[in-house]
């Protein structure tokens, strides 16, 4: 049995509000165990067996028909979220300057990988690392 995390995607934002503790019960209810949540950010932690794949779709079809609307899930092993979250593909990232870490369903293939790296420019950097997209913006994301 591996341990999981499942981001859900915009949720506990404006109307899309879902209460953590129903979310945790669903996932108990699909068969998960060892369900937790933290805080009110839509990101959960369980344990099973199977593929990351099977696991976002079977838990977002759940939410979607609990919730009504669209839910975005997006499952990592517990290895790969600590990969993603120590992976320095920039080096040292400068102070005032941003890192994020994009999901993907789906491994970008070859040519879709080298069309979102195209993206780079002066001021933003952007490679793809295994299944997932780092972003560099030379600044704060919050300034223009």
């Amino acid at each position: 049995m591996a341990r999981y995390v499942a981001f859900l995607r915009a949720v506990n934002v404006g109307r899309r509000t879902v209460a953590m503790a129903d979310c945790r019960q669903d996932l108990e209810d699909l068969g998960y165990d060892e369900v937790a949540s933290y805080v009110n950010s839509g990101n959960l932690l369980f344990s099973g067996t199977g593929r990351s794949a099977t696991h976002e779709s079977r838990i977002r079809t759940a939410l979607e028909q609990r919730y009504g609307f669209e839910l975005t899930t997006f499952v990592r092993t517990a290895a790969q979220v600590r990969a993603l979250a120590t992976e320095q593909p920039f080096g040292d990232i400068a102070s005032g300057h941003t890192h994020f870490a994009l999901l993907t369903l789906t491994k970008l293939t070859a040519a879709e990988a080298k069309r979102v790296e195209a993206l780079s420019n002066d001021h933003d950097t952007v490679v793809v690392q295994g299944r997932d997209v780092h972003w560099l913006i030379r600044s704060k994301s919050t300034q223009a």
